[in-house]
């Protein structure tokens, strides 16, 4: 066995934290940053002195250490360990160890904590914080931010009568769009909302475009716009760091009767892994419910591949690079399909992964259903109120390394959260950041904060 070398002597360091002795090394004090507390006291001599919590900083001192944080911190409240780290100068390293998405345990989510909101309205939108494991929430006009230890940050009020799309592109800055407003606005949260910009469907002159979904890749910003009359659609390409126009996709016009020729899309993901712009979006008519499932390749605009929905299309659909899967869940069925990124070639590429029945078009039992993945699980708002988790079995030695693709993939459901089936407690948004899933209901005015006890701090 091989152990690690005891550190020399003078490398060692005590430090007196409250009459409690800690022993440490210089390296790991000096990895705390020049500005904090802790590495000044490595250049002194003697047992250092801190008259402060000793327990706190055993949970911090861990944390310095390990970059994770310790089972016991869950007995301690967010507000203490915050007080202490922001005492010592390591207030960054409790902010990473939080929102570490690597400390998420989708097999032992609880309920946490209830964030209230001001007013009336209820959620209409969510959005994680790049960092932090914070959120910033839309309901009505308003949107309410908190950080990442689930402060109330701010609430600014908007131009919008209500704001349909959300999203943080960087630290304090928002993209915000509405189905009954013009234009994406750009909104500075550090200046008290101010609106930085207002980006616009550039080949729309003569009547006013509205934001239909927002998303966007390391590189650009995608928008999905449709026009006043509702009789044309594009997705414009923006430059992220700039805002300027790059490019323009996925433009639809409708002709004559055909109304599923432009169906705005209303939900935008990119796929990292293939480089590719996920769109979509559906249409409700007499004869039923119609959509489709688009994938671009942004640099060259050209559309790889394309999905028709037309038997149990989608009522949400996501999909997950680390599965390298497309998921819905179906608006008649209410069941969650997959299909396989390596074979969208095929003419039907679904498998259903709930029981697979033929039902009336009239039933609709999916209708409302959200679907969000979350690295290696899919997260799916049930026909009740509670929730599908749904992770794949790997078998065999080699895993999907070794798996053909014509191969048919396991998935086993889990299932949380469930109440007495109401309307009223319906789930209307899920979103995910750091080791937080974050969930919206009909008619509550709140948004719940779910995340495992075992990894997580009392708040």
């Amino acid at each position: 066995m091989n152990f690690p070398t005891i550190p020399h002597e003078s490398n060692v360091v005590s430090i007196n934290v409250g009459g409690r002795i800690f022993q440490t090394t210089k390296q790991t004090l000096t990895l705390a940053g020049t500005d904090s507390l802790l590495s000044r006291l490595v250049v002194t001599e003697s047992t250092r002195f801190v008259d402060r919590d000793p327990d706190l900083f055993s949970v911090l001192l861990y944390i310095l250490r390990t970059g994770n944080l310790p089972a016991r911190s869950r007995t301690f409240d967010v507000r203490d360990l915050i007080d202490e780290s922001r005492y010592y100068g390591i207030e960054s390293f409790l902010i990473d160890s939080l929102s570490n998405s690597s400390q998420f345990e989708p097999f032992d989510l609880r309920r946490s904590r209830i964030l209230r909101l001001n007013g009336r309205d209820s959620p209409s939108t969510i959005s994680p914080t790049l960092i932090g494991g914070g959120l910033h929430v839309a309901h009505g006009s308003k949107i309410t931010s908190f950080d990442w230890s689930l402060r109330q940050k701010s609430t600014v009020l908007t131009n919008f009568s209500a704001v349909d799309s959300l999203l943080e592109i960087s630290p304090g800055v928002l993209a915000a769009g509405a189905t009954d407003f013009p234009g994406l606005q750009i909104i500075d949260l550090e200046n008290g909302g101010f609106v930085r910009t207002t980006l616009n469907w550039e080949k729309v002159a003569r009547s006013s475009s509205t934001v239909q979904a927002i998303g966007f890749s390391p590189e650009f910003l995608f928008a999905s716009f449709e026009s006043s009359r509702r009789n044309s659609n594009s997705i414009m390409v923006y430059d992220l760091s700039s805002l300027l126009p790059v490019s323009e996709i996925d433009h639809c016009e409708i002709y004559g009767a055909d109304i599923d020729s432009a169906i705005p899309s209303t939900k935008l993901r990119w796929i990292q892994s293939c480089n590719l712009l996920m769109v979509s979006g559906s249409h409700t008519s007499p004869s039923g419910v119609n959509g489709h499932i688009r994938f671009w390749d942004v640099r060259s605009r050209n559309m790889v591949w394309e999905i028709k929905e037309t038997q149990d299309c989608f009522s949400d659909v996501t999909v997950s690079d680390n599965l390298s899967a497309v998921f819905k869940v179906g608006v008649t069925s209410g069941e969650v399909s997959y299909a396989d990124l390596r074979s969208l070639g095929n003419k039907d590429p679904w498998v259903c992964l709930g029981e697979e029945k033929k039902r009336s078009l009239n039933e609709r039992r999916g209708v409302g259903c959200k679907i969000e993945s979350y690295g290696n699980h899919v997260f799916c708002s049930s026909k009740g109120s509670g929730v599908e988790l749904w992770t794949e079995v790997i078998t065999g030695l080699l895993g999907n390394a070794s798996r053909d693709v014509s191969e048919e993939r396991v998935f086993r459901k889990n299932s949380f959260g469930k109440s007495v089936d109401s309307g009223e407690n319906k789930i209307t948004g899920l979103a995910f950041g750091g080791n937080r899933m974050f969930v919206t209901r009909k008619d509550q005015q709140s948004v719940e904060v779910w995340q495992s006890p075992s990894r997580g701090i009392s708040i």
